[in-house]
């Protein structure tokens, strides 16, 4: 049985973590070690690709954080959670919800749907 808000949470650390040395501690625990992400926009693998799509959003949206929205739910080795970007104490500017495949309680896969984005 997983934890599967725990999961979660481990995720959005390591997407807040500023700190390239705490950041790559994180993304240890968090992600598998031959991890896939992919969205609408943006694709990585391995431990340094999550590395590198952190640093690029962080980059891109600086002070921004990842906060949970509601709780992640799943089954089996499957989780799905939903979450919100912005800075903080104001209005999100994106929100997504990712749905992962676990493997031995970090994440494998991940594929990430954009919810809201900003108009361009």
């Amino acid at each position: 049985m997983h934890d599967f808000n725990a999961i979660a949470e481990a995720y959005m650390a390591a997407w807040n973590a500023t700190d390239a040395e705490s950041r790559a501690a994180l993304i240890e625990k968090a992600f598998a070690a031959d991890v896939r992400y992919r969205d609408p926009i943006m694709q990585g693998d391995s431990h340094a690709g999550i590395d590198a799509l952190i640093a690029g959003v962080q980059g891109q949206f600086p002070g921004f954080r990842f906060t949970p929205k509601g709780d992640a739910d799943g089954f089996d080795d499957t989780i799905r959670f939903s979450w919100a970007l912005g800075p903080e104490g104001v209005a999100s500017v994106i929100e997504g919800t990712d749905v992962c495949q676990i493997e031995n309680g970090r994440l494998k896969t991940i594929t990430g749907f954009l919810d809201k984005v900003p108009a361009r």
